[in-house]
């Protein structure tokens, strides 16, 4: 059985960071012109690339840690923890976002 080759494809990253996957490597990772990709940076400093499953679920670890918190939060606190907000609030909160505000001013 011949041994697979290994080759290397060239590509440029615009000045705005981007680059294009090449037809080669989209073929071989049967990737279409529109579909997703992976990026893995490996601990040795190589990175992987691999044509992203649709299934997969990405989980954000400080997101998760910071639901996780709200969930023992209302566990703990029931029912009681939820309440609407009360109409001062709103109030405020609408005559607040009609401000024309000056960035630039000191």
């Amino acid at each position: 059985m011949a041994k697979p080759s290994v080759f290397k494809i060239e590509a440029t990253i615009t000045e705005r960071g981007q680059t294009t996957v090449p037809a080669h490597i989209r073929k071989m990772l049967a990737v279409k012109k529109t579909g997703r990709v992976v990026f893995r940076g490996m601990p040795d400093g190589r990175v992987e690339i691999d044509r992203k499953d649709e299934n997969e679920v990405y989980t954000d670890p400080v997101i998760s840690k910071f639901l996780g918190f709200l969930e023992q939060d209302l566990k703990a606190r029931g029912k009681d923890a939820i309440r609407p907000v009360p109409q001062s609030f709103l109030d405020d909160y609408h005559e607040l976002s009609n401000l024309d505000i000056d960035l630039n001013a000191p």
